[in-house]
């Protein structure tokens, strides 16, 4: 912390109080690429790099493929224990040559020779023919019902019900109701209210606005608050010790390189000639084939005589002369009669509309008569209900008075006799140029230093830019 205190360029991670600024860092670069020395460490100034000193080569073999130079033998054991024989061709089996047998086809079969036809006489119903009855008389089509239930004269029942025509009233109809003769209409009656009325009272004694903080607050001067004076601070006298373990035990004396007690690797390589036969080389062989033997297929040849196109049903069929069947059922002839049609029923004749008129209302005589005075709204409430006149309760509560004190008030508090205010400071890394620094440059891993501004910055900087900072 000293030693950043001494150097004259910061940074805005240094400046910053708060600890909310820090620089936009760039990817990590341990050391600075360039001829430029580093400035955030002194390493490399103190201790350089020695020439004298080489690095260790390493005794790990390298993986790379390592080509055989000899040429390779094209023997195997196939090649060598497999023997090749002469394959000849399997003779096929010649097939005889189709002859037709002379002679004639025998087609008799036992059937032919079991069976012996008969002749066969067609079958005779023994049902007797059905008889065909008729007559050149007139049908008559009337039914036995039409004849023995013949329509008889009935005579017209008398209505026991007797004959009221209806008649309408002559007076006319008046729609008043018992609810409107008994209840008339006699619009709003304002009731008297027996409820005292809610009107606030003024009290005549004058009002007290004495309280209690009033009465015993007593008012004392303050005294002249204490600000602690800020420590002033003083560097030490002392040298900055910066002498490490490092730097102390390390004196860089050259030392002998470690002796490798790992074996050499030799390398296995051959003079000889690379066999390149391999057994499908030196065994396999090209034999002749010959090529396949392709079957001619026989040509079509249509036939010259007639194809005969008769068969046994054809020829065996022998065909009868049969007459149609006659049907022996009689046509149904519609039957139609020149009389008029009857429609009349027993319904329609018994049963005929008639004038019906409306039945008059029957109405009752009224029992209730109707008042004709005036109604009396009294209840009785307001008959029997006797005014009072209304007398506050006594409040029993002890009266809540300020007790009384000669000490006076001890108003000092902890937080108001060790509370010591402090400078609240603006973090000077928030301006986007803190006050008396100058921008110097930027770092490899983008922290951005400022130095103190000197006179010369002072004279060099416009106004603008002072005012500003």
């Amino acid at each position: 912390l000293k030693k950043t205190r001494i150097m004259t360029r910061l940074c805005i991670c240094e400046m910053c109080s708060c600890g909310r600024h820090r620089c936009k860092h760039l990817p990590t670069a341990l050391y600075k690429k360039g001829s430029k020395t580093n400035v955030l460490s002194e390493y490399s100034e103190k201790y350089p790099a020695y020439k004298g000193h080489t690095r260790p080569k390493s005794v790990k073999p390298q993986l790379q493929y390592k080509a055989h130079q000899d040429t390779m033998e094209g023997t195997t054991t196939f090649r060598t224990d497999y023997v090749p024989y002469v394959v000849t061709r399997r003779p096929e089996k010649l097939q005889a040559e189709y002859r037709p047998k002379p002679g004639e086809i025998d087609l008799e079969t036992t059937y032919k020779q079991d069976f012996n036809p008969y002749d066969v006489q067609p079958f005779v119903p023994s049902h007797p023919k059905e008889r065909e009855h008729t007559t050149n008389a007139k049908l008559d089509t009337i039914p036995t019902y039409k004849e023995d239930f013949r329509q008889w004269e009935i005579s017209r029942r008398e209505l026991t019900k007797p004959d009221t025509p209806y008649q309408p009233p002559v007076t006319k109809f008046g729609n008043s109701t018992t609810f409107q003769d008994d209840f008339v209409h006699r619009g709003l009656v304002p009731r008297e209210s027996y409820k005292p009325p809610n009107i606030a009272k003024p009290s005549d004694a004058p009002f007290e606005n004495m309280t209690s903080n009033k009465l015993s607050y007593v008012r004392h001067a303050l005294e002249a608050r204490y600000v602690k004076p800020p420590i002033e601070y003083k560097p030490t006298s002392q040298p900055f010790q910066d002498l490490t373990t490092h730097r102390q035990d390390y004196q860089g004396l050259p030392s002998p390189l470690t002796k490798s007690c790992k074996p050499e690797l030799l390398k296995v390589a051959s003079n000889k000639p690379f066999q390149g036969s391999t057994e499908f080389r030196d065994c396999y062989q090209q034999w002749p084939v010959s090529l396949r033997q392709v079957r001619k297929s026989v040509e079509y040849t249509s036939p010259t005589e007639h194809m005969d196109l008769t068969t046994t049903s054809h020829t065996d069929y022998i065909k009868h002369q049969i007459q149609p069947f006659l049907s022996v059922k009689p046509f149904s002839l519609p039957t139609k009669s020149s009389e008029p049609f009857q429609g009349s029923t027993t319904m329609r004749d018994d049963f005929q509309p008639w004038a019906a008129p409306r039945q008059s209302i029957i109405r009752k005589q009224e029992e209730i008569q109707r008042a004709s005075g005036k109604m009396e709204d009294l209840t009785t409430f307001r008959a029997h209900f006797i005014q009072h006149e209304a007398q506050p309760s006594f409040s029993f509560k002890p009266q809540n008075t300020p007790l009384w004190t000669d000490a006076p008030l001890q108003n000092d508090t902890m937080y108001s006799t060790e509370f010591t205010p402090k400078k609240i400071s603006v973090c000077p890394a928030s301006f986007e140029s803190p006050p008396g620094f100058v921008f110097d440059k930027y770092d490899d891993r983008g922290h951005r230093f400022f130095r103190k501004m000197t006179s010369a910055d002072k004279i060099e900087t416009p106004k603008e830019m002072v005012l500003t900072a």
